[in-house]
């Protein structure tokens, strides 16, 4: 904010607050944040190609007492707005600069170097040009940023240039499919050759398998004659061995029978011996005693013994001969031998 009054600079501040006479006070407002212009410029390359040159330009007032001293800030006191458009007049200097740099490089140059390098070029030249031009630092101002975008052709030349560049896109594409073609032949052969290696090493691997199995074949049948030859001659070791032990086991049996018979025998034939011998001595010793017995001891005996093997008696006649038989033996046998005389 800048304050006049009587034609000189009064006050200068931002946000300045303050009274004032309006008949006598002069009020200019100076903006003083970055401006950003948009530029779109149409010009002819150096073989009469139009060519278009777009861009944004940031533009900052550092000196506003210089720029309210060259432009007309004034502000309209009862509206609080600019009396003119002073920022459309910087904005229409600065794009005329613009304009007269990038334009004067691009009627310099061909078409196709503009297109391939214009935008680096241009940016250069106007930054460049900015730079040293006096009228902008008469005016405060200075330049904070340049944006340039690719130069662009007239439609109709930008589709007759795309031409050749999607031929040869084209062509790159077609010899890339070529090349990866020819890459999958070398693959799809060194695939097949793979193949036909596998079939060969395992042809000649089966081979030797089948070698190896007949090599085995025939030392299995070996081994297994070998196995039988030995687990007969073992069935035929174990056979005789066992018939050998089963003889000597009957032998030895035989002999412990016959020796067992022989000593049953013999114990047999003393006890046999001994009985004889106490049974002999027994009965000697019972016919002493009945040798020394009197007869109608022996006669009662007799009866006793009688009576015991004799069965059930029926019934007994008993007749006077046999009456008086009995009852003189029974008076025998009771009385003394010197009664019986009398």
């Amino acid at each position: 904010m800048l304050v006049y009054g009587g034609g000189r600079l009064k006050r200068s501040a931002r946000a300045l607050c303050f009274w004032f006479t309006p008949l006598s006070t002069s009020v200019a407002e100076v903006p003083i944040d970055d401006q950003e212009v948009t530029f779109v410029l149409h010009g002819k390359t150096s073989d009469f190609q139009d060519a278009t040159v777009q861009g944004v330009l940031t533009y900052r007032i550092e000196d506003p007492e210089l720029a309210a001293a060259r432009v007309d800030f004034s502000l309209d006191l009862a509206r609080g707005r600019h009396l003119k458009q002073p920022l459309d007049s910087l904005t229409q200097l600065v794009t005329q600069l613009v304009q007269e740099l990038a334009l004067g490089w691009v009627g310099k140059a061909p078409l196709a170097l503009a297109l391939s390098e214009g935008q680096e070029k241009i940016r250069e030249r106007v930054e460049a040009g900015l730079h040293d031009d006096i009228g902008l630092r008469e005016l405060g101002l200075r330049v904070v940023a340049l944006r340039v975008a690719p130069v662009r052709p007239a439609p109709d030349v930008e589709r007759a240039l795309e031409v050749p560049a999607r031929e040869r896109i084209q062509q790159a594409a077609d010899e890339a499919s070529f090349a990866r073609r020819a890459l999958a032949v070398d693959k799809e052969r060194a695939i097949q050759e793979n193949e036909l290696s596998n079939k060969i090493e395992l042809s000649r691997r089966e081979e030797e398998l089948i070698k190896q199995a007949g090599v085995n074949g025939r030392r299995k049948v070996v081994d297994e004659n070998e196995a039988k030859r030995l687990h007969a001659e073992a069935a035929a070791a174990r056979a005789q061995i066992q018939a050998k032990a089963e003889a000597e086991s009957s032998i030895l049996h035989a002999r412990t029978e016959a020796d067992a018979r022989r000593v049953t025998s013999t114990a047999e034939a003393e006890a046999l011996r001994l009985i004889e011998t106490a049974r002999v001595e027994a009965e000697s010793a019972r016919m002493d005693v009945y040798r020394e017995m009197p007869a109608h001891v022996l006669a009662g005996l007799a009866a006793q013994e009688l009576a015991g093997k004799l069965g059930r008696i029926e019934r007994i006649e008993i007749t006077p001969d046999n009456l008086g038989n009995a009852l003189v033996g029974i008076a025998r046998a009771v009385l003394p031998t010197g009664a019986q005389g009398k």
